[in-house]
């Protein structure tokens, strides 16, 4: 079973051979603690989380290491700390439990680690650590200290710029630093800048400050994973300036050839077929989605597009999404773990095809449906591998949206009273039941009992 995967730096699709089978290592770049993370947010968690799946599937629980970092320091956090009136360590924490409660919610294991940067500015226990890793920099040849800053010189490395493949002036443009008098260079990045009374702040050799943006994951990839690893993803909008200049840092730091052998990047994310911001009023965060939807119908609607695609996403999908985990847990309730479905792992194995995988789980559940043997237990099984039908049956259907209240011994009450009008033929009073409930929220579902052919009624809320 060979495991295929497309490398962003080398614009290819390659077998995928870890650099040691008992230890493979993966590190995605994970969020910027300072407010809830939003749908965009959720792609890259997704993604990298049924990899991390398969991975485990194929190496052994045991024997994947996977880092999502946590940014606890940065410019937006201290901005927007200042907004609220409250410190830095508060918004941080919060918002990190926010964010961890919510990927659980959508089905995510957590991760072997989940380093706070802070905890790797300076760390005389890691192997490496920010201002360790600037010094060496400065040693090497490729940063210089300035004004109170530290700066990569991006000059010093002659193929700088592989991983995005971008013109020089398209590079100065976009690179996220200042244009100062103290740069050698326009594209010289920091590594290191000073920081104001108010701000956190960490002793160096370059004098009181904090850490630039990049160095970050750089330090506690190096310090968790090793010089070189496996896997590094995340989102496209990373590619430059950010994994750029890891690599940069990295490779220039340690005298490798790499930093990570596959670069992994999931494409963007619209909604409803325009741009997400909050200035459009489609800006949506995953802990308001969850309010209205399972964790579970999200993940599956992000997972019907390949992760290196741009996915529009809209709710109709989300409602499709709903619908087809409806079947699935009705068709697998009481199945037993079974085999996985060879076309479902062969798909994941060429580049995570997620839209591939669900359509042999169509398969599955169409036999399923026909009571094939085997076949609810195959559809439980290797859904699984995506993170999904991980509930009790009874849970997902007993499922109600946040924002819907729902009295169900109400709802009981009113049906019992819908099906005596019927019995006495007042059709409007049991039309008028029925429209009541629908304000409520509930769709009833008459049909009859399978053993005793009795009329039933059941009911779900409505979507």
């Amino acid at each position: 079973m060979d495991l295929r995967l497309y490398d962003t730096l080398t614009r290819e699709k390659r077998r995928f051979q870890p650099i040691d089978p008992a230890r493979v290592r993966m590190y995605v770049c994970g969020p910027t603690v300072y407010d809830f993370a939003h749908i965009g947010n959720a792609r890259p968690v997704i993604v990298f989380d049924v990899l991390y799946r398969l991975l485990r599937h194929l190496y052994g629980a045991d024997h994947v290491i996977y880092v999502r970092n946590v940014t606890d320091v940065d410019d937006k956090i201290n901005a927007r700390a200042a907004e609220r009136g409250v410190s830095i360590r508060d918004l941080t924490e919060g918002t990190y439990r926010d964010f961890k409660t919510d990927v659980a919610a959508l089905g995510c294991l957590e991760p072997t680690h989940e380093p706070r940067a802070t905890e790797y500015v300076r760390n005389p226990a890691a192997r490496i650590d920010m201002i360790r890793l600037i010094a060496r920099l400065i040693e090497t040849g490729h940063a210089y200290a300035a004004e109170g800053h530290v700066l990569f010189h991006v000059p010093s490395m002659p193929d700088y710029g592989r991983l995005s493949k971008r013109p020089l002036d398209e590079m100065i443009a976009g690179a996220r630093v200042e244009v100062a008098p103290y740069k050698r260079d326009p594209q010289d990045f920091v590594l290191w800048k000073p920081s104001g009374a108010n701000e956190p702040g960490w002793d160096s050799p370059w004098g009181y400050g904090r850490p630039g943006w990049h160095i970050e994951c750089s330090a506690m990839s190096a310090a968790l994973l090793g010089e070189v690893f496996d896997i590094h993803g995340g989102g496209i909008d990373l590619v430059f300036p950010h994994h750029e200049n890891e690599i940069a840092q990295s490779r220039c730091a340690f005298r490798t050839p790499v930093m990570a052998n596959f670069w992994m990047h999931n494409g963007f994310l619209q909604v409803e077929g325009e741009k997400m911001s909050k200035s459009l009023g489609n800006f949506v965060t995953i802990r308001e989605l969850l309010a209205d939807w399972p964790g579970e119908a999200i993940r599956l609607a992000m997972l019907q597009t390949q992760y290196r695609q741009p996915i529009n996403w809209t709710e109709a999908g989300l409602r499709e999404a709903k619908r087809t985990l409806d079947h699935w847990y009705q068709l697998t309730a009481d199945a037993p773990e079974g085999l996985y479905c060879a076309d479902t792992l062969d798909a994941l194995l060429d580049d995570l095809n997620t839209p591939k995988a669900l359509a042999a789980l169509h398969e599955l559940r169409s036999e399923a449906a026909k009571g094939a043997k085997g076949a609810a237990a195959a559809l439980k099984t290797s859904a699984r591998l995506l993170g999904l039908l991980h509930h009790p049956a009874h849970q997902w259907t007993e499922w109600r949206p946040a924002s819907l209240a729902i009295d169900e011994a109400k709802v009981e009450r009113l049906i019992v009273a819908r099906a005596a009008a019927r019995k006495a033929k007042s059709f409007a009073e049991s039309d008028r039941i029925r429209d009541e409930l629908a304000a409520m929220g509930v769709v009833l579902k008459d049909g009859k009992d399978p053993n005793t052919g009795e009329p039933v009624t059941t009911w779900e809320v409505a979507r």
